[in-house]
């Protein structure tokens, strides 16, 4: 496995490279729910790619792009592990030359004006772009990601689809802890209390499920049941959307997906977690 810091250096490789490529964006600290996408794209592929940067146009103000966990030589060792054939990890001045005057790219704004798009303007343009400018440069066939970011996936298959990029998106299950906490690079941030929690946004996904499957299927009772469940929270949103077109659920709509984002107070941690109700 090859460690690339370089995007001419990548691409010659991929250049020269006559197989189906495979790509996992990440920004690293990696954990399993990382694992998984890249033992995914490595038994799908013959070539696998995983990109570790933290991207800074994603981030808005006061967030945490500076403590953001950076662990490359970790994460490299894992992904080694697992069969990938690179670790495309380049500085932010290889990415991008002048983020004052960058080049974005903009999903529209109705799938962006709600959720985690709401309370982190710009994010979702960031993340696009950086995506985006991963696809250009690796030229991958399929790319990875995980269902835990629904409104992100949600807005790359968008894309995909929009601007007529010929890569397949694969989506990949969340990733839990025994005790049903979505694995997150924030994670790290959790101390024990907190981690307690943090526990609260997966116990009110599963009461929520728990009431839909006895036959409640009212939007108000469902999120102000699970809002109950998260008292001690900071709680950003709870909403039930249409996952085939995010907006908001209604009853004749047949699949629901209940979303939740909310800050940890006594770290500032802020996570999100979803479940499909059914």
């Amino acid at each position: 496995m090859k460690i690339i810091h370089k995007i001419s250096e990548l691409k010659k490789i991929t250049k020269n490279t006559n197989k189906p490529i495979g790509l996992v964006p990440t920004m690293g600290a990696l954990h399993q729910g990382h694992a998984s996408l890249i033992k995914k794209s490595v038994e799908d592929d013959n070539f696998t790619i995983v990109s570790i940067f933290v991207n800074p146009v994603q981030f808005g103000i006061n967030e945490d792009f500076d403590k953001y966990p950076r662990t490359l030589e970790k994460d490299a060792k894992l992904c080694e592990e697992l069969g990938a054939d690179i670790v495309f990890s380049p500085s932010i001045d290889e990415m991008y030359q002048d983020t004052k005057e960058l080049t974005l790219v903009c999903p529209p704004y109705s799938s962006i004006n709600k959720l985690c798009g709401k309370s982190r303007p710009g994010h979702f343009d960031g993340v696009a772009t950086v995506v985006s400018k991963l696809f250009n440069i690796t030229k991958c066939s399929k790319a990875y990601f995980g269902e835990k970011d629904a409104q992100q996936l949600f807005i790359i298959q968008k894309m995909v689809k929009d601007l007529n990029f010929d890569i397949t998106i694969i989506p990949c299950p969340i990733v839990r802890e025994p005790d049903g906490l979505a694995l997150s690079s924030r994670n790290s941030y959790l101390d024990e209390k907190a981690r307690q929690d943090a526990l609260k946004l997966s116990k009110a996904l599963n009461y929520a499920k728990e009431l839909w499957q006895k036959g409640i299927k009212n939007k108000q009772i469902l999120c102000d049941s699970a809002l109950k469940i998260l008292e001690g929270t900071i709680v950003d949103y709870i909403e039930i959307v249409n996952p085939e077109t995010f907006e908001d659920w209604e009853e004749k709509d047949k699949n629901a997906l209940m979303l939740i984002a909310a800050k940890i107070p006594t770290t500032n941690t802020r996570l999100i977690d979803n479940m499909e109700l059914r």
